[in-house]
């Protein structure tokens, strides 16, 4: 990978499995199969890669892994392949986290995108009115934050390569499909052009909103360090990522936070 994310861990295609180097530790990938994310894709019926993605959920140093439990985080690490869902680009279905119950809050989630290019899309709620819609654009070392009880979904960008990231997670998570599955979707739909562009084309089932479209950017109202991966920052500081399982650490700034 182009991108030095602080641990010894590497995809390999073959197997399609991480490897762990010296120290570190991980499980096999569960792979995300195409007719378990149908319901809420555009076209339901639509050829696609696989499958979709893999995830290995519980990735660290061996080093930390008390301190991981005790702070109650887990990391995940994510491979998307490559190839279209029909029109769209390959993705994850979307979903909002379950409220933790240690801290009686739907956690936030830290991405970091490792190799290839990303969107990160979120929106508020998964009812009629999604409220803000927002698509965060990411390469390799750029860091999203979803902010507690929002909508997201993770997009591979180019259609052509691989896209995989390393995520912050509350390691109590759990995933709420509910509301994205009885609408068929999130409230917008990423295309693919011919030119293997990214478009946007709004779901009927949601009342109509705007969509922001933005780079990825900075959070040092969140105590992050930019030019870090975000694993290293636990390494050299435990509290800067604290805020991932106890999301009360920043219970103001959640009102107005936007990706």
């Amino acid at each position: 990978m182009p991108f030095d994310p602080g641990l010894a861990i590497r995809w390999n295609h073959g197997s399609s499995a991480f490897e762990y180097g010296d120290g570190a530790f991980g499980p096999l990938p569960e792979h995300r199969r195409l007719d378990a994310i149908r319901a809420s894709l555009r076209d339901t019926n639509c050829p696609g890669p696989d499958p979709v993605y893999s995830i290995a959920m519980d990735v660290g140093r061996y080093a930390d892994a008390m301190e991981l439990h005790r702070r109650m985080l887990l990391f995940g690490v994510v491979t998307y392949y490559p190839g279209r869902l029909g029109q769209e680009p390959v993705r994850s279905q979307g979903h909002a986290h379950s409220v933790s119950p240690h801290s009686g809050w739907s956690a936030p989630e830290l991405f970091e995108i490792w190799e290839g290019k990303a969107i990160i899309y979120a929106q508020e709620f998964d009812q009629e009115d999604p409220g803000c819609c927002v698509a965060v654009e990411a390469e390799a070392g750029d860091q999203v934050v979803v902010p507690p009880g929002w909508v997201h979904c993770v997009i591979n960008a180019d259609p052509v390569a691989r896209m995989v990231f390393g995520a912050w997670c509350d390691r109590e998570y759990g995933f709420v499909y509910d509301g994205v599955r009885a609408r068929g979707g999130l409230a917008w739909f990423p295309l693919l052009s011919e030119e293997n562009e990214i478009f946007w084309q709004p779901n009927p089932r949601y009342r109509t909103t705007s969509l922001m479209r933005r780079r990825a950017r900075s959070y040092p109202e969140l105590g992050l360090g930019g030019d870090t991966p975000i694993y290293e920052q636990f390494v050299r500081n435990p509290d800067s990522v604290q805020w991932v399982s106890d999301p009360a650490c920043f219970a103001g700034l959640w009102r107005t936070f936007q990706p």
